[in-house]
């Protein structure tokens, strides 16, 4: 932006091209000899805005006066201090001014600036001029002097491509980019350089001047490169050589950077490859001792076999009754557990108090719930993206504070992509259109407070507002589109954007790979598909005034592009937009478009539930027999009032905690209702069907006394789940990420209060309903007495047993399921198939993916969805990133030294050599082009050459002792150097001085006056282009290395900063943090089921099958394509809690088996065999309709939503957990119980244990014995 005079004059100098070989050589230069002129004094202009061109003149070289020489040797160096030249004083003055205007850019590097000095000097005066310099053009102006309007010159190929050699890597401080951009067009090699530096055009040469690499023509002869070498950048003579940062060769070699790859052997990373050789020698050795022991078993059996077919003694089996032969009957267990006694107990009194006492249970449920919900007065909702997912505790959030509050908070980027898909964007007509609408969008006006851009946008100049745009090398005004030329215009500028006419308003380049996009495979840029336009816009801190001004313009820019999209579309275009506000708004409205999701699968379970929990008494055949019952022992009360205690538990979390001041989350509105419900209602089930089945073995006990029962008998299976789930979520809590924090709590205040409720507020309830049922009173209208009905909706004189009340699914699960699982060759089988699914998941661990990506937490219809595709697609410039000093005194020389990188003291490590190197190696570093070193600069405004430091009407450092030099010997330090870098900071960039601070860092230097020091800076450079979640985590990790080794080796607070960091700090530990979280959950369960059950085997078994559930989900994710991230980590927490759910009663089933049950397992079981097959006949039925039906109904409803996030993340992985969750409860919990399961104890009820026939109640509905009448239903 500050060198459109710098080039004008650079370029005006003398523009040395070399692009043909040969030329014809015709003109005003005849004689070719040593000591003779070609051209010599300025004859004039060729036009009113053109520049001064040369007289030719063939004439003798001639002595300047001593005046002339003196200017000259001061300008040129000692070798001009004898000999004849020609050039006149005109011509030096000339040259002075705009050599010293280069300088500001390519004195940095000695090579380059004695090269770029040394050829236009020779160029302008040297005395063998005819030699290398051929007048080939003239024509004569309205004065009559003759003018030379083209020229040929002869340099060597060495000394051209060592020119262009000594200058390409010179990088321009201020903007990172190189200086080859601004005095070379941005040119790839010394023949583009040339090229640039000569051409004849508007603000360039005023004449043509080809220069070549050897004669030709007929006036050519006599003509010869001169014998001169340039100087390397690295050359052996210090006082030319570079610095590493404009010199790659001198460079130090940083130590290579060790890789993050996992190991791998082949495709395979090394933790698959291992578990499955482990679990392939397992299997092979399984397969080899089955194979033995089954030969063995042959050559056993058939001694046995004859045997048996000559045995005359017939078998009594069949005809001793089935409790002879049933092992159940002498595996008793006879020790008694004393906490599940007290837990009983417990439970016992609860249930009854509750019965006897509903009015007063059921308020004081109101009034707890209602106090717990004023809470709601302090309710807010965290929509800040920063403040959800990271701690404020953590570094990137505190690295964020201090760099907002001491450089001011990143720009707002309002960025729009026009794309034709169909062929190159790149149209008159387009443009034409284009131009207007970016007129439109400068004039427009925002709605509420009447802001324009004018008004919000970042204008580094303090004149334009910076806005990249290909308009930009139009001048931002369509009068400048030549329908005939513009193509040209744009590759020229695309090529060359440091030319002055190709600068935009606000006077930085227009690199192509920011304004364009889709010309990669031809290289044309005209061949581009898309094209980009971003304005930028200040910002402020959050909340303040200045913000919602922005975000006011924000809101008005965003209608607008709205209309832009449709004008696009009837053109065949497309156009997608982003606002620095639009991800917020459209975060936030992904949560009202899965409100209803919500809602239908609140619906979906209350209806099931209503009629599941009916089904007890309430059967097709009943209804068709007698209407009436169906009235009466519907469940539809119950199940509106489990829904409402669920509501309750969520408001109830929702104000305690919202009380405490902890804010509710996205994560928090969406998946904890949802949770609860899904916990809620299986917990429903298992009351309600525990309460039929004493309902029909104690039909003559008062209500109460049966509800006391009950819940005695299920309490503790409800205490054991809820206590684990909400241990398990409360873990979360101390997770510094706040939506992990903050949905932690959350959920485990819902879960809990939730199975506080249920045991009191629902038992009070359930009496109620009972009493209603007795009374032969209507469901839902209890006003209305049903007088056909009866109290049990089935015969009064029918007795049932377990067999006649049996459904069809237990009897499934009795006859056939339990056997079938329990066989000693199928549950070798079970145990090898479990174990190789637990392989599989194993060796998908490594290819669970981290991230978010923004698109699948957008609705799935959001306008941002097809921006962020193009900026994928088509945008080639990575984010910015800052290196932040913080807290190091630079006005002290070791600290100048650690961060210069221009001058010959610097450290050999120092910030920006170590940057400049590391953007060599993009491929592990993520950086790209140099970091602007504020150090450099300043330092090189003080150069009294540059003639920019002034004080007094004097020139700053002019007479200093010891003077300016390149080695920081005798440069300010102290308050000395606050004095002069508050003035640096307030020098405006203009063309007489391209290294004033005002523009590029005004904003990058925090000066502390009172204590004389400089308390914070940044060195600005940039990421590659970042294209996946996995670009942009692992750039973070890179930068956050090469800060660690900045700081490590200089012993400073050096940090990294981009915008994005904040969001992906968290990817740093998440693969720790999971582990740390999932394995304390799984430690804690592993305590709570020993515990509670008595058994430190039985708990080892039920976290091992906890842990199998989670490693196989978790490998789900891997295919499903399910990344790892705060959203997923607080989904693996919630799988962990509810895997207990479905484990937690088999396994106490497993622990107290029923009596009666157990004396009737099947005499092939013995021991834990028996017991095994009790606790599935006794609720795993139970735990297949109340728990994984009910669950899959919910999750089923999500696959509806239209929020890719709800699909994936929650759908996705919430389906495989019930999947998996069930198979490994229901079919491999049985089995690894059966072998390595703890010993039983005595069930402490009389009749039939705590869950005795808990299964065959819950299913009774379904298939009723076929003896029932049906009539007397």
């Amino acid at each position: 932006m500050r060198r459109a005079g710098l080039l004008k004059a650079l370029v005006g100098v003398g523009a040395l091209v070399t692009l043909p070989e040969t030329a014809g050589a015709q003109g005003a230069t005849k004689i070719h000899e040593k000591g003779r002129c070609a051209i010599r004094g300025h004859c004039g202009k060729q036009s009113f805005f053109g520049g001064e061109l040369p007289c030719p003149d063939n004439g003798l070289a001639r002595e300047p006066e001593d005046e002339v020489r003196q200017k000259l040797v001061g300008l040129c160096g000692p070798k001009w201090n004898e000999g004849p030249v020609c050039c006149l004083e005109e011509q030096i003055d000339a040259l002075s001014s705009n050599l010293k205007l280069a300088e500001g850019i390519i004195a940095s590097c000695p090579a380059c600036r004695h090269n770029f000095f040394d050829i236009f000097c020779t160029f302008t005066c040297s005395p063998d001029q005819s030699l290398f310099v051929n007048v080939t053009q003239t024509e004569e102006n309205h004065s009559g002097k003759t003018l030379v309007t083209e020229i040929t010159n002869i340099w060597s190929e060495e000394y051209q491509s060592g020119f262009y050699n000594s200058c390409k890597n010179v990088k321009n401080g201020a903007s990172g980019g190189k200086a080859i951009d601004f005095i070379g067009g941005g040119a790839k090699n010394y023949s583009q350089f040339l090229k640039f530096l000569g051409d004849k055009k508007f603000l360039g040469s005023p004449f043509q001047i080809n220069y070549r690499t050897s004669p030709s023509g007929p006036d050519s002869r006599g003509m010869k490169p001169l014998p001169m070498l340039p100087k390397a950048c690295n050359d052996p003579d210090k006082a030319y050589r570079c610095s590493c940062v404009d010199c790659p060769e001198v460079c130090p070699e940083l130590p290579p950077v060790s890789t993050q790859d996992f190991c791998h052997v082949g495709l395979l990373p090394c933790l698959s490859f291992a578990v499955i050789v482990i679990y392939s020698v397992f299997l092979l050795l399984v397969m080899g001792v089955a194979s033995y022991v089954t030969v063995r078993e042959r050559r056993f059996r058939k001694p046995e076999r004859v045997r048996l077919l000559q045995d005359p003694t017939p078998s009594d089996d069949e005809d001793e009754g089935e409790m002879v032969q049933r092992a159940g009957y002498f595996e008793q267990p006879q020790g008694i557990y004393k906490p599940n006694s007290v837990l009983s107990s417990l439970f016992s009194r609860i249930g009854g108090a509750c019965a006897r006492f509903p009015a007063i249970t059921i308020g004081t449920s109101f009034i707890f719930v209602i106090l717990l919900s004023v809470g709601w007065l302090r309710f807010a909702i965290e929509t800040d993206p920063v403040r959800l997912w990271v701690s404020p505790s953590s570094p990137a959030a505190q690295e964020k504070v201090f760099f907002d509050e001491s450089f001011g908070p990143f720009f707002r980027a309002e960025q729009a992509f026009l794309v034709n898909e169909s062929g190159p964007v790149l149209e008159y007509d387009t443009l034409a259109w284009w131009f207007d609408v970016e007129s439109r969008i400068r004039h427009m006006m925002s709605s509420d407070k009447g802001l324009g851009l004018e008004d919000v946008c970042f204008r580094p100049t303090g004149d334009a507002c910076v806005v990249q745009s290909l308009t930009g090398y139009f001048g931002s005004s369509f009068s400048n589109l030549d329908p005939n030329t513009w193509r040209d215009r744009i590759r020229h500028c695309t090529e060359s954007p440091g030319d002055p006419s190709c600068l935009p308003d606000f006077q930085q380049p227009l690199r192509p790979e920011m304004i364009l996009g889709g010309y990669e495979s031809t290289g044309d840029v005209l061949d581009a598909k898309a094209l980009v336009v971003t304005w930028v816009v200040n910002n402020f801190a959050q909340g303040t005034a200045d913000e919602e001004k922005a975000v006011d313009w924000e809101n008005s820019f965003k209608r607008a592009m709205e209309s832009v999209q449709e004008e696009a579309a009837e053109r065949g275009l497309r156009v997608s937009f982003n606002a620095e506000v639009s991800l917020e708004q459209e975060l936030n409205k992904s949560t009202n478009t899965d409100a209803k999701i919500v809602v239908i699968s609140y619906v979906i379970m209350f209806v099931y539930a209503s009629l599941a929990l009916g089904s007890v008494t309430v059967t097709w055949r009943s209804l068709l027999g007698n209407p009436a019952n169906a009235l009466v022992q519907s469940k539809f009360t119950l199940g509106i009032v489990g829904i409402l205690i669920v509501l309750m538990s969520v408001s109830a979390s929702v104000g305690l905690f919202s009380a405490a001041g902890v804010k509710v989350t996205l994560i928090i509105a969406e998946v904890i209702p949802f949770l609860v419900l899904a916990v809620g209602v299986d917990n429903i089930f298992l009351i309600v069907h525990e309460f039929e089945r004493v309902n029909f073995s104690h039909p003559d006990a008062e209500i109460d006394e049966r509800v006391a029962r009950a819940v005695g008998r299920i309490g503790p299976s409800v205490f054991l789940s809820a206590l684990t789930e909400t241990v398990a979520f409360s873990l979360g809590a101390f997770v510094g990420m706040p939506a992990v924090k903050n949905f932690a709590a959350y959920a485990a205040g819902a879960v809990f209060i939730n199975a506080i409720l249920q045991v009191t507020m629902f038992i009070s309830v359930l009496a109620l309903n009972q009493r209603r049922v007795e009374s032969l009173r209507a469901d839902c209208f209890p006003c209305l007495t049903v007088q056909k009905a009866n109290s049990f909706g089935l015969p009064e004189d029918q007795v049932f047993d377990d067999h006649e009340a049996e459904s069809s699914l237990q009897s499934f699960i009795r006859r056939i399921y339990a056997p079938f699982i329990l066989d000693r060759r199928v549950k070798a089988t079970i145990v090898i198939a479990f174990l190789g699914l637990l392989t599989a998941g194993i060796a998908l661990i490594p290819e669970v993916a981290l991230g978010l990506d923004q698109r699948i937490a957008l609705p799935s219809d959001s306008y941002l969805i097809p921006y962020f595709d193009d900026l994928d697609a088509y945008f080639r410039t990575g984010p910015p990133v800052y290196f932040v000093t913080r807290n190091v005194n630079v006005t002290e020389r070791i600290h100048q030294q650690q961060l210069c990188g221009r001058f010959t003291s610097c450290e050999e490590f120092s910030l920006p050599f170590i940057l400049e190197q590391e953007s060599r190696r993009p491929n592990v570093s993520y950086l790209s082009g140099s970091a602007a070193s504020w150090v450099d600069d300043f330092f090189y405004w003080l150069n009294p050459q540059q003639d920019c430091c002034k004080e007094n009407d004097k020139i700053c450092f002019e007479d200093r002792i010891p003077p300016w030099n390149i080695t920081l010997h005798g440069m300010p330090t102290g308050p000395e150097f606050i004095h002069y870098a508050e003035k640096w900071l307030n020098a405006p960039t203009d063309a007489s001085c391209p290294l004033g601070g005002k523009a590029p860092y005004s904003s990058a230097v925090v000066i502390d006056k009172a204590s004389s020091m400089v308390n914070a800076s940044h060195f600005r450079t940039s990421h590659t282009p970042l294209r996946n979640q996995r670009d942009f985590i692992q750039s973070y990790i890179a930068a956050r290395r090469i800060a660690d080794d900045i700081s490590r080796e200089h012993k400073i607070d050096v940090f990294p900063y981009s915008k994005f960091y904040i969001f992906f700090d968290q990817y740093t530990s998440i693969v720790r943090l999971t582990g740390t979280l999932l394995g304390s959950a799984v430690a804690i369960i592993f305590v709570l089921t020993s515990a509670i059950l008595g058994s430190v085997a039985t708990g080892a078994v039920i976290t091992t099958t906890v842990v199998m559930t989670v490693v196989d989900i978790i490998g789900t994710m891997a295919i499903a394509g399910v990344s790892l991230n705060a959203v997923s980590l607080v989904n693996l927490v919630i799988c962990v809690g509810i895997s207990v759910e479905f484990c937690a009663h088999i396994a106490r089933a497993f622990m107290f088996p029923p009596r009666t049950l157990l004396e009737k397992a099947p005499a092939k079981f013995r021991g834990k065999d028996a017991r095994a097959w009790a606790a599935l006949v006794n609720v795993g039925g139970s735990v297949f309709s109340g728990i994984t039906v009910t669950k899959l109904l919910g999750v089923c409803v999500l696959a509806f939503t239209r929020s890719k996030i709800f699909e994936i993340y929650y759908f996705r992985v919430w389906l495989a957990l019930v999947i998996f969750a069930a198979t490994h409860a229901l079919i491999f919990l049985p089995v690894a119980l059966s072998y390595f399961g703890g010993a039983g104890y005595l069930d402490p009820a009389a009749d039939g244990g705590l869950e005795a026939n808990l299964a065959s109640r819950s299913y009774r509905s379904l298939l009723v014995d076929d003896g029932y009448d049906s009539d007397e239903y």
